[in-house]
């Protein structure tokens, strides 16, 4: 245990390091960030750093709304000078492209080739994704399906063809003048997506004399689009409803020392910020002045107010409630919590989690696989298998249509989509779909005591003068070095001191970590620290063991005073165990994952806390290295959850499969490095997050099992020719349909 104690910096498995800011007196309220991270700093690609020398653009595309599109737009761009990487983000329609400088009118221009407009994002954006036009067909599209409908009723009635053909030529340019655009731009870049798939086939059927199923088909497909485009962007939604909680006006204090309401995102760190009744609050600060209730379940998921009085944090999002206060601005409208939490989710959508690597290198193979075969069916099958050439073509462009893999595709980023958003929801920010995907894997969760499952605020119980000369006042000495860390026991002992006495001088102050801190009073060195200190400097003595042995047996944690060569005054402070530690425990046990607590403290106090809420092992005396041994020894069992708060834990949360922060709200830090960040402190969102990952497996299964199952349905249908062109183009988008509306689900957990 070390007695001096820091936020931890994270350190990425990616070696990213995340800093933390101290704090200044700006407004005279000390509420407010030193180095304030430029907003340009948060929207780097997830994936890599930028090279030297080059630059990152995102564009947000409209048109871009499935892999049809990425495929397009990679393969145009791929091959460009000065592009070096490409990120697609297609949940938000934003392609993040890095480049040399001056590339991105050439980028921004070959986009437009491919018959997609582009906007730039630039720094000011808060990351919201925003509302996109869909295709509003209407009229036409209604006046297309009458046409196509005629065409049948021509064909049913046994009428003259040419009106047939004349109403089928007339729903296809109606309808599907858009497709065949896409379709020609996709064959002239080589690309084997739907559209072009779709203009082939109807092209053939048109070509055997099929009209009406050519303009039933062109129709379907179209509608289908459409309804497929509208269900996507529910998915989309359920990131952009996050970014609708924050007010878009702030009432601000003026310099005259009157009131006025202004735009929120205009409103500067330092400023003070009037909250009434009721008002939702909009941007992230301190409580000056007044007291109230806030519902922060927007941000930490918590079902209860919680009391805010003077000094505590408010965020942006967050709901008021019967009371008014006035709060110190720490942060701008792009940078708040809320903001953060949305930028943190689009960026770990963007990412690519497992299954959706698998799919993306599978489906690579499968279209112009299928391709091959449809070829294959319409040229060889006659000369194998006998047969007309009519009814082998007519099969070979079923085939064709059911080649496309978009269900297949898009469903994994609809599943993980929804299940972040879910999560977010719930105050459990995941930085990405692999965290999403591994937490169904867990076989141990690795947990640190203080302010984990303590509430990290130990109050002195003990408190007892062992050697120490009459003209020596050990017990100042001791809360004078204790002063100088802000360790919580550190704090207790200083706190615990009922006439408190009057601090001397301390030099030459230092840390020492996992065992206290030492410092020079009246020119002498002393040191205060746990037992393992005392073991080390020699000062132990077999009466004092079984002192300390008493006090550790009950929980206590035992800190003393040493000169080096005596051990001059001993305090005994206890944490309490929150509530919540024995439920959450015990719902990770039923979930069958282990247990174990590491902690700096001694081994019979690191026991009896296990054992009040019910952990598998405990393991004390740990200092940081001892931490990292003990997560690598698990992972060699199975995957690896740690839990932590503290610096010490940084090596053991870098090396664990999925490192989890608690009470990250108002953390930038957490925010930032977590694999998992909990917005509060409570411990039950584990198991919740564990829950909605094997949600989010299970409904990944489902629909991978869906998409391929009835693609490999319909291609037996197909070779035993009781398959027709409209049932596979229902086959196909009704397929994505079903996986998207599949996907939904976890958006309402």
């Amino acid at each position: 245990m070390a007695l001096q104690s820091v936020k931890f910096t994270k350190i990425s498995p990616a070696g990213d390091r995340a800093k933390i800011d101290p704090v200044r007196d700006c407004c005279s309220h000390g509420c407010c960030p030193v180095d304030e991270a430029p907003a340009s700093a948060q929207k780097k690609p997830v994936s890599t750093a930028i090279p030297p020398g080059s630059i990152h653009s995102q564009l947000r595309i409209a048109q871009m709304d499935c892999p049809t599109e990425e495929t397009l737009i990679r393969k145009a761009l791929g091959g460009m000078d000065g592009v070096q990487e490409l990120e697609f983000n297609l949940m938000a329609r934003v392609l993040t492209v890095v480049h040399l400088p001056g590339q991105l009118p050439a980028i921004e221009a070959t986009i437009r080739t491919l018959g997609m407009d582009s906007i730039a994002l630039n720094d000011e954006d808060d990351g919201a994704q925003q509302s996109m036009p869909t295709s509003n067909l209407g009229w036409p599209l209604a006046l297309a399906g009458m046409a196509a409908l005629g065409a049948e009723a021509v064909s049913w009635f046994s009428w003259p063809v040419w009106i047939g053909a004349v109403l089928a030529l007339a729903a296809i340019a109606i309808s599907g003048v858009g497709t065949y655009k896409k379709g020609w731009i996709a064959l002239r870049h080589g690309n084997l997506n739907i559209n072009a798939l779709m203009c082939i086939a109807v092209t053939g059927a048109v070509l055997i004399g099929q009209w009406p199923e050519a303009a039933m088909v062109m129709v379907l497909f179209t509608l289908a689009e459409l309804i497929e485009a509208k269900s996507l962007d529910r998915a989309r939604n359920a990131i952009r409803s996050l970014v609708q909680l924050t007010p878009e006006v702030a009432t601000v204090q003026q310099a005259t020392g009157g009131w006025r309401e202004v735009a929120a995102k205009t409103v500067d760190v330092g400023q003070v910020v009037r909250v009434k009744p009721g008002e939702r609050i909009a941007l992230d600060g301190v409580l000056i002045s007044g007291e109230s209730s806030v519902n922060q379940a927007p941000i930490t998921g918590e079902s209860l107010p919680v009391e805010k009085t003077h000094g505590d944090a408010v965020f942006a999002g967050t709901i008021n409630g019967s009371g008014a206060f006035e709060f110190c601005v720490t942060a701008r409208s792009a940078q708040s919590t809320l903001a953060r939490i949305i930028h943190a989710v689009e960026q770990a959508q963007g990412a690519r989690a497992p299954t959706q690597r698998f799919i993306d290198g599978f489906a690579r193979y499968y279209t112009p696989a299928v391709f091959v075969f449809a070829l294959a069916t319409a040229l060889l099958a006659p000369v194998l298998f006998g047969g007309g050439w009519y009814e082998w073509v007519y099969r070979a462009l079923v085939l064709l249509v059911i080649a496309c893999p978009c269900a297949l595709v898009i469903s994994t980023p609809v599943t993980i989509v929804s299940g972040l958003a879910a999560a977010a929801r719930h105050g459990i920010l995941v930085k990405g779909g692999v965290y999403l995907e591994q937490g169904h894997k867990l076989a141990w969760l690795v947990l640190d005591k203080t302010g984990t499952i303590t509430h990290g605020k130990p109050a002195l119980t003990d408190t007892v003068v062992l050697d120490a000369p009459e003209e020596l006042d050990a017990v100042r000495i001791a809360v004078s070095i204790a002063a100088r860390s802000d360790h919580p026991v550190s704090r207790a002992v200083v706190t615990g001191q009922q006439n408190a006495p009057q601090l001397l001088d301390v030099t030459e102050f230092a840390a020492l970590p996992g065992r206290g801190v030492r410092g020079t009073v009246g020119g002498r060195r002393y040191q205060l620290g746990n037992h393992r200190l005392i073991h080390e400097s020699g000062a132990c003595s077999p009466a004092l063991e079984a002192r300390l042995g008493t006090l550790e047996a009950q929980g206590k944690t035992v800190i003393l005073l040493t000169d080096g060569q005596r051990v001059l005054v001993l305090f005994a402070v206890a944490d309490t165990v929150k509530n919540s530690s024995r439920k959450a425990i015990q719902a990770l046990h039923a979930l069958g994952i282990k247990t174990v607590m590491l902690t700096g403290d001694n081994p019979h106090t690191a026991r009896a806390i296990a054992d009040q809420v019910g952990i598998d092992t405990a393991l004390g005396d740990q200092l940081p290295e001892d931490k990292l041994r003990a997560v690598e020894t698990y992972a060699r069992s199975g995957k690896v959850g740690m839990v932590g708060d503290g610096i010490n834990d940084a090596p053991a949360l870098a090396r664990a499969d999925i490192g989890f922060a608690m009470g990250a709200a108002g953390t930038d830090t957490a925010i930032e490095t977590a694999d998992v960040a909990l917005m509060d402190d409570d411990l039950n969102k584990i198991a919740r997050f564990v829950r909605l990952s094997r949600a989010t497996r299970s409904i990944l299964v489902q629909n991978i099992a869906l998409a391929l199952g009835i693609k490999a349905a319909f291609l037996v249908l197909t070779m035993l020719g009781m398959a027709t062109l409209w049932m596979a183009v229902f086959a196909d988008v009704g397929t994505s349909l079903l996986v998207v509306a599949n996907g939904l689900r976890l958006a309402r957990r």
